[in-house]
């Protein structure tokens, strides 16, 4: 009898793992996109003394962006891109915006680029009216194993403002390959139990590092505010809100994106944004000692100067699972050729993702087992009623949007995104929330659901009257699917600042696409 019931207890794990299916079965597909870095020269306009007397402007603005395109087909292009300010004397203008673009091989490694680049943003509000951006471009670009470098000749047109102008620019571009699955197989857990001879499972997982972080700057020395405060020295603590991507290159090797915003300390208004490069110099399975380096731009509400900044920084995570951690850190964020300077101290939430492959990509130890997560990505198109301001009219606001939503299960998800001001007078007005989401089933034939978020971040510039910068905003929406990928949506709600003036009801016009993220389990 006992040989029976272990016999029969074996016989029923096997067939318990039998329902989960083969990773063989998964509809993959790569990705194949583009990582654009690029820096552009403005001539500034020629409005004699727009600050008053008191203040002239410098001659020239250097900007740097950064790019992430998406191939729509052999020649044609899409994506999102970030610009700030690094030269000159306008550091703090920062800019948000969609691209699409052509790009067609005219001899050999010699290609033809242009694209169109529309968005919102800006710094100091005098400048660029409603921070409604136009970037038009034409060029060469020259490729090389699937890196590329170009020149461009451009029109930089802050169409609502006074920045307008003809210039050249240079980009670097390197190449990023996503790996992933249908959209319509998120949330599922597929067994590897065999060797596939797919050329997609031959190439090993990618290890990253999302996180969540909690900054204070205490600033010191010559820090000073803008004008608009007096120019008067910065003594207490700015309190930030942040996020970053890390991307390891070896097992304890990485480069990372970074971007802040302040939310209390000054008038809202202060980011930052950096890339990086970072080192893990000792590991252990449950605590990590590292060390970073940043180069990038910051700016608003600290006096005029160029914006670029460097950030060093050292820290140490504890890993509390093997998907979550938190780490405590510590720098030095200066303005390099500027004023501004702070000592800096915070934590972080962590999340640690292995995904794209069935083998660790420096231990080589095999994966087991894939699970499939959700991820929406979406552009908007926000009307804000009625906005309260300080120092300037009251109006409607229009900003465009990029977002991101994370599923947790078939129900719940988490939401982040970033937008910013393109008309209504308020250009240099940017907001970060980040939410819990929850949405219906489909129905009406599987095209429509339905959706709720509740969100929460932070806000400033563009003498919008958010107060320090805190802002809450729950939404109601409907969504269109028009495949299991591509959905057109509908969301209406209310923004309101509890240490401001803003209460304003708002209305999102969205398109967003999906695809399922290829988490391994050891």
């Amino acid at each position: 009898m006992k040989k029976v019931f272990i016999l029969l207890f074996f016989i029923s794990l096997n067939s318990f793992s039998q329902d989960e299916p083969s990773y063989t079965t998964l509809n993959t597909k790569e990705l194949h996109n583009k990582v654009r870095l690029n820096y552009i020269l403005v001539h500034m306009p020629d409005e004699q003394n727009i600050y008053g007397d008191s203040y002239q402007l410098r001659p020239t603005m250097g900007l740097i962006g950064l790019n992430y395109n998406i191939p729509i087909n052999d020649w044609l292009y899409t994506g999102a891109g970030f610009h700030s300010a690094i030269t000159g004397d306008q550091g703090g203008l920062f800019t948000l915006g969609v691209n699409l673009g052509v790009n067609k091989k005219l001899y050999k490694n010699i290609y033809f680029d242009a694209n169109v680049h529309f968005g919102g943003g800006g710094g100091y509000r005098v400048l660029v009216d409603g921070g409604g951006i136009l970037y038009t471009n034409i060029g060469l670009q020259y490729k090389k194993n699937n890196f590329s470098f170009g020149v461009q000749y451009g029109n930089v047109n802050f169409f609502t403002g006074f920045i307008k102008n003809d210039n050249v620019s240079f980009f670097v571009e390197i190449p990023s390959t996503i790996r992933a699955a249908s959209y319509a197989e998120a949330q599922e857990q597929f067994i590897i139990d065999n060797t596939s001879k797919d050329e997609f499972w031959k190439k090993p997982a990618v290890k990253s590092v999302q996180q969540v972080t909690f900054d204070y700057f205490f600033p010191f020395g010559d820090s000073r505010t803008d004008s608009f405060q007096g120019n008067k020295p910065i003594n207490n603590t700015l309190s930030i809100l942040g996020f970053e991507y890390q991307r390891y290159l070896t097992d304890n090797t990485f480069i990372y994106t970074h971007v802040d915003a302040m939310y209390s300390g000054l008038i809202a208004g202060f980011m930052d944004l950096f890339f990086g490069v970072g080192n893990n110099f000792v590991e252990t399975k449950y605590v990590n000692l590292f060390g970073k380096f940043g180069i990038g731009a910051a700016g608003g509400r600290i006096y005029q100067e160029g914006g670029l900044t460097m950030y060093p920084s050292v820290g140490a995570d504890i890993k509390i699972t093997e998907k979550f951690g938190l780490s405590a850190h510590g720098g030095y964020h200066r303005a390099i050729g500027g004023t501004f300077e702070a000592y800096t101290a915070g934590f972080s939430l962590k999340y640690y993702g292995l995904s794209g492959g069935t083998k660790d990509p420096f231990s080589d130890e095999e994966i087991k087992k894939i699970k499939t997560q959700g991820l929406q990505l979406a552009v908007e198109n926000q009307t804000y009623f009625d906005v309260a301001k300080f120092g300037i009219p009251d109006s409607d606001l229009q900003l465009i949007a990029l977002k991101a939503k994370y599923d947790l299960n078939n129900r719940f998800y988490v939401a982040g995104e970033a937008s910013f001001a393109y008309l209504g007078k308020s250009g240099g007005y940017a907001h970060g929330i980040f939410g819990l989401g929850i949405k219906s089933n489909k129905f009406l034939n599987e095209k429509v659901s339905l959706f709720a978020e509740a969100a929460a971040g932070v806000a400033g510039g563009g003498r919008v009257d958010s107060g320090e910068g805190v802002l809450v905003r729950p939404t109601l929406g409907i969504n269109y699917h028009a495949n299991d990928a591509l959905s057109f949506y509908v969301s209406g709600g209310q923004m309101w600042s509890p240490f401001g003036n803003v209460n304003s009801s708002n209305i999102n016009i969205g398109l967003s696409y999906g695809f399922s993220i290829l988490n391994a389990k050891k």
